[in-house]
């Protein structure tokens, strides 16, 4: 015996009762073959709750395409309960992968231009979720149409669809701009309407009724007439959902904004109502529309950064609009309050609006300094777009962004990775040639204690930063011999070149760096940068160091043999790369004609590398010993290789 088909109700239940994955599927593969049979069969009385299970079926992630020509034919149904399914049904199983949904532009044409504002709400809705370009082009007369509509409920859901086709098909917003002028005098919000009374069954009902005969609505009406007065609701009951919903205003300025970003004559021409949209936030502002749109204090922050992204725009190189604006942006930087999260992102939105304009050069400072106050904040993610803002204008208001550099370099500090990255990226961008020495001491000693994963961004950071503004050679040998010292695994591969190249540069030096190297290799030779450059330097100056005459450090008193013992160690270490062995093998050769005394070590040396299976090094020693045994009488006592 067959087992019945499932309420909607009853198989939730039993799916959430499976405790096992495979008897989830049993069940619904059990369900999915009575909907089929049932589509099959054309029932179209339960064809819409078979198409309810289906789509929960369809949200558990399982196959539910065969449901999709079922959607077209409730949609094209007369009655509402089945068109409220079917719209839904076609919002998630259809999209634009889909030949079929353009099989229900007919169906939304033809519910757009019924006087039924639940109907056109569901079509709205469909349009504006899985219109194509193809259906936003046939249908948006229809849409613009309904733009001025008296009914706030049809207007909200238009202007949001009318933004959809903008976004799909940017050639439409000729089609959308007259309206938009219009829309902009409106003060309606959208309202919050509950029916604590009645059932969701009882509101399809009546509109079901509202779709029947007009004998038969007036004999609703006379059933329903106590009702009207016990909800104290107009008749009909508005049909808007029990949240609150985007009003009109709001959804006007964020389709003018679409079109702006679009259109460059949308942009000339929305320029003109700058003045008008400065009225409107500074109404906001100092009196707000209504109380129930009060966030935390903060009159409708939703609207107010809106309007504010708009502004940005308009006035983004244009003198006359951003002139406009200057008074109205000063005014809420000031009045707006910051104890809550509402009134931060009305500030911030503001601030980017300041920055993004040709503002006066007061209120530009103005801004940075708001962004000062945001480093200060304990929320992580307010501190967070402060430092990213800041680095976006550090190039633009240098000085101004200067004034927090001490609030910046705490920052480093941060136990969150994204906060103290950011706040690297932004203290490095803010040194220059007067606060380099302070700037470079406190990255080094962020250096020494930052996660691993900045530590190459760090080194990086202060080498570049380094040769850039550095003010002695010195200076720079010993900032570049820190970070090698510290981080020398996580600099970039060309930091031995160039710290090669400054020390050669600089002759009055050479005898302080083979010193400061040699110190720095005998303490620690797992910073293969720093030991390649230390073994160049010593082959290229090992005189140097054994002459001790170096007035900048202490005395240091070194022979030759210590000198080579340390090289055979680099060259024996497990912890030395190919190229390091390289480096070291070059050293002891140079070496062997820059210091006084036999070389049978060396040579013996260089011998051992000859068979080495790094093909490089056995070059080099090969070529190295060669030059020992057919041309040494040649050498000189002193001289250069």
């Amino acid at each position: 015996m067959v087992a019945p088909s499932l309420k909607l109700q009853d198989l939730i239940e039993e799916i959430r009762g499976a405790k096992t994955q495979a008897q989830e599927r049993e069940v619904i593969q059990k369900e999915c073959a009575h909907i089929r049979a049932s589509f099959r069969d054309g029932d179209p009385v339960h064809r819409h709750r078979q198409l309810a299970k289906l789509l929960y079926v369809h949200m558990l992630g399982y196959p539910a395409h065969f449901g999709q020509m079922e959607c077209l034919k409730l949609i094209a149904s007369s009655r509402f309960t089945d068109k409220r399914v079917g719209y839904l049904g076609a919002m998630l199983l259809l999209d634009e992968r889909h030949d079929a949904h353009l099989l229900i532009t007919n169906s939304i044409k033809n519910d757009l231009s019924q006087g039924i504002q639940p109907v056109q709400g569901l079509a709205l809705c469909t349009l504006s979720t899985m219109g194509s370009a193809e259906m936003c082009r046939d249908l948006a007369p229809e849409v613009e149409k309904l733009l001025l509509q008296p009914s706030p409920y049809v207007r909200k859901k238009a202007i949001l669809t009318a933004v959809h086709m903008i976004r799909k098909v940017p050639e439409l917003s000729s089609v959308f701009l007259p309206p938009c002028v219009h829309l902009l005098h409106e003060r309606h919000h959208g309202k919050a309407v509950g029916l604590p009374i009645l059932c969701f069954s009882s509101v399809d009902r009546r509109i079901e009724n509202r779709m029947g005969t007009p004998a038969h609505r007036r004999r609703v009406a006379h059933t329903h007439r106590h009702t009207r007065n016990r909800l104290s609701c107009p008749w009909p009951p508005p049909f808007t959902s029990p949240t609150l919903t985007p009003g009109i205003l709001l959804g006007t300025i964020t389709l003018i904004t679409e079109l702006c970003e679009r259109s460059p004559a949308a942009l000339r021409h929305f320029r003109k109502v700058v003045p008008q949209l400065v009225q409107i936030l500074r109404t906001l502002v100092t009196t707000g529309y209504s109380t129930e749109h009060s966030i935390s204090g903060v009159s409708d922050p939703f609207l107010q950064v809106q309007i504010l992204r708009l502004l940005r725009i308009l006035g983004r190189n244009h003198e006359e609009s951003s002139e406009t604006m200057n008074d109205l942006l000063a005014q809420v930087a000031t009045n707006t309050d910051t104890s809550r999260n509402a009134g931060n992102a009305v500030l911030f939105e503001t601030v980017l609006t300041i920055m993004d304009i040709r503002s006066a050069a007061g209120l530009r400072v103005l801004a940075v300094n708001i962004l000062g106050r945001f480093l200060l904040n304990s929320d992580r993610n307010i501190r967070y777009v402060a430092l990213t803002s800041l680095l976006r204008l550090v190039q633009s208001d240098h000085s101004a962004v200067q004034r927090h550099r001490p609030t910046v370099v705490d920052c480093l500090q941060e136990t969150d990775a994204s906060l103290s990255r950011r706040a690297l990226e932004l203290s490095l961008a803010l040194v220059n040639s007067s606060n380099v020495r302070a700037m470079m001491q406190e990255l080094q000693a962020f250096l020494e204690s930052c996660p691993p994963d900045l530590r190459a961004d760090c080194a990086s950071g202060i080498l570049l930063a380094a040769e850039r503004f550095a003010p002695t050679k010195r200076w720079h040998i010993d900032t570049i011999l820190h970070v090698l010292t510290t981080a020398g695994t996580h600099v970039r591969d060309d930091a031995v070149a160039n710290l090669t190249q400054l020390i050669g540069g600089a002759q009055e030096l050479h005898a302080y760096s083979v010193r400061r190297l040699y110190n720095a290799l005998a303490e620690d030779i797992s910073q293969q940068p720093l030991v390649q450059v230390a073994a160049w330097c010593i082959g290229e100056y090992g005189d140097l160091l054994l002459e001790g005459n170096c007035e900048e450090i202490e005395p240091l008193q070194v022979d030759k043999e210590e000198v080579l013992a340390l090289l055979e160690k680099v060259l024996q270490s497990h912890m030395s790369l190919p190229a390091t062995r390289g480096y070291a093998l070059t050293a002891l050769m140079k070496l062997s004609t820059r210091l006084q005394g036999d070389n049978n070590r060396i040579r013996q040396v260089v011998s051992i590398y000859r068979s080495c299976l790094d093909v490089e090094l056995q070059q080099r020693a090969v070529e190295y010993d060669t030059l020992f045994r057919k041309y040494e009488h040649m050498r000189k006592s002193e001289g250069n290789f």
